[in-house]
Formats: C-alpha cells, sequence, structure tokens
C-alpha cells in the first residue's frame, strides 16, 4: 500500500457523526469526483477504505444510496447516481439550479462552521487528492476539473492558515503543497495526524541522514587536503635536505622537519602536541611554511 492509501484509510476511520459534516464531506467529494453535473454524479476510487465509506456518508447525508456500485474485485471502484431525483436533491442541499449552472462554484453558505469545512477539504482529498511518499518527497494535491472550485478552494484553504500553491495539468486544476510542514499540518488538520507523523518522522531521519553524508564528505575533503599539504610539506623537506642537514637548520625548524618526515600522516595539531614543548598549530604551520621558503629559494 501507498502512503497516500495509508493516509485515506486513516481518514476513513474518522466516525460519520454531524449530519452537516456529512454534508460538507459528501460536498468535498462531489467536486473533486470524476463527474458531477446534471446528468450524473460519478466517484472513481481506487481506495478500499473510501469505497467503503462513500454508501454511509451519503446515506447520513442524503438518505440517498447510489444506483451504480463498484463490481466486485474492481480496481477502480466506481460509484453513480444518475436518477433525476436524487440529483435534485443533491443539488438543492447544496443551493445549485441544475437547470441554469453553467460551471460549478464553491457555496460557502454551506460551509460556515469549521468542522464542516474541515470535512469538505477531507471529502476533496479522499475523492481527488494524493499525497508523495515522504521517502521520495513532498509534494499534496488536490485536483478537481472545476477551474472555479479550485479557485475558490484557495481562499478557503488561507482562510484555515494554509498557504497551498496551484497550478493546472491539461484539465485539472490543482492546489498544492511543496512544504513537509505544510503537508503535515493538512494532514493533521483534517483527521491523519498518524499519517502526518509518519511523513515528520520521514524527514527528520532524512534530514539526519543528510547531515551524516554532509559531515563525512566535509571530513573526507578536510583529510585529502592536509594530506596533499603533508605531501607537500614532505617533497619540500626533502628537497631542502638534498643541499643541506638537519644540523644546519635552526634547531626549531630542524625540529619541524623531523616531526614531518617522521610522521607523515598525522595533523599539524598532532604534529604541534609532539614538539619539546608543545607549540599551537599555528606556530608549527609557520615553521612548515618557512622550511618550504628556503626550499623553493634554493631552487
Amino acid at each position: 500500500m501507498s502512503f497516500s492509501s495509508d493516509a485515506k484509510r486513516e481518514l476513513c476511520r474518522i466516525p460519520i457523526s454531524r449530519k452537516c459534516c456529512a454534508q460538507a464531506e459528501c460536498y468535498g467529494a462531489l467536486l473533486y469526483a470524476n463527474r458531477f453535473d446534471r446528468g450524473e454524479a460519478r466517484i472513481v476510487t481506487e481506495s478500499p477504505d473510501f469505497a467503503a465509506r462513500l454508501p454511509l456518508l451519503f446515506k447520513k447525508a442524503f438518505h440517498i444510496a447510489f444506483d451504480r456500485l463498484p463490481e466486485e474485485g474492481a480496481g477502480k471502484r466506481v460509484f453513480s447516481i444518475a436518477s433525476v431525483d436524487k440529483l435534485a436533491a443533491l443539488s438543492a442541499a447544496f443551493g445549485y439550479d441544475p437547470g441554469s449552472s453553467v460551471a460549478h462554484h464553491i457555496n460557502f453558505a454551506v460551509l460556515e462552521e469549521p468542522h464542516c469545512r474541515t470535512a469538505f477539504f477531507r471529502g476533496a482529498f479522499l475523492a481527488g487528492g494524493s499525497v508523495t511518499d515522504p521517502a521520495k518527497g513532498y509534494h499534496l494535491e488536490l485536483s478537481t476539473f472545476h477551474l472555479s472550485v479550485n479557485r475558490e478552494l484557495l481562499t478557503l484553504l488561507r482562510e484555515a492558515g494554509f498557504e497551498p500553491k496551484s497550478l493546472t495539468r491539461g484539465a485539472n486544476h490543482m492546489a498544492y503543497f511543496k512544504q513537509s510542514e505544510a503537508i503535515a499540518d493538512f494532514l493533521t488538520a483534517i483527521g491523519a495526524p498518524l499519517a502526518a507523523m509518519e511523513l515528520m518522522n520521514a524527514k527528520a531521519e532524512k534530514d539526519l541522514r543528510g547531515g551524516v553524508n554532509r559531515r563525512v564528505n566535509c571530513d573526507a575533503a578536510n583529510l585529502d587536503k592536509a594530506v596533499e599539504a603533508a605531501q607537500s610539506q614532505i617533497e619540500a623537506i626533502r628537497r631542502l635536505l638534498g643541499r643541506t642537514g638537519l644540523e644546519d637548520l635552526p634547531p626549531k625548524l630542524s625540529e619541524a622537519a623531523k616531526l614531518r618526515l617522521d610522521n607523515p600522516d598525522l595533523t599539524l595539531t598532532e604534529l604541534a602536541a609532539l614538539c619539546e614543548p608543545p607549540i599551537t598549530k599555528s606556530s608549527l604551520s609557520h615553521r612548515l611554511k618557512k622550511l618550504g621558503e628556503m626550499a623553493e629559494g634554493g631552487k
């Protein structure tokens, strides 16, 4: 099962208690359904949990049964209402005149209560929404065929404290979120806190893994630089000693040259600690730099 399917399963466990919220959830499902017009209301879903919830929702909301139910074992489950009387009842509940409506709009008057708006969002997500597996990325969208509905949903979401973006892809008009925190907040708001928690846990794990990888890469790059610097120092010392001996160098430079030759793998900090007495990393770096200048000067 996908992460999106798991989120919808969690949403479908929410009890259908208030009639007003049942109507609002049906409203969201119809506006984000495969078809909702004067000829038919058709909802198509691949979610077995939503398929089990739909008949109960419409019975609670309108005392209406679907005219067509999914075939046994179907992958895509199709629910349809084609009865003129049933479609008229749905239109009346949402303030539509099926004979004159050219395009669907969201009737804000039937979504005045916050709990009804939440139910509307839930229905829209169950019928026309999806959310990406957080292990792969962060994307939640609500897709409808109705341009005006999408625009008005953006207004509702913003009034609820969300900041969705919008795009059109073919005949589909979408409100979507790309930020993990926004997706988690939306899932929590519509009744899927477990999915939201799973998303944030996946993000935390991904961030931790990314942080570890960055530190490892940084450490590896620093080590490479240290090895290259040590090799350059050793080559310079060897060139210098090709012309003179350690005993001919000032004591501090002689000590630095011997320590570097004897300990090619140690860092400057580790080498500085071996000096007698121990010195700072910058002091040792200065001595090695001086040896390099003497080697270059004798070319």
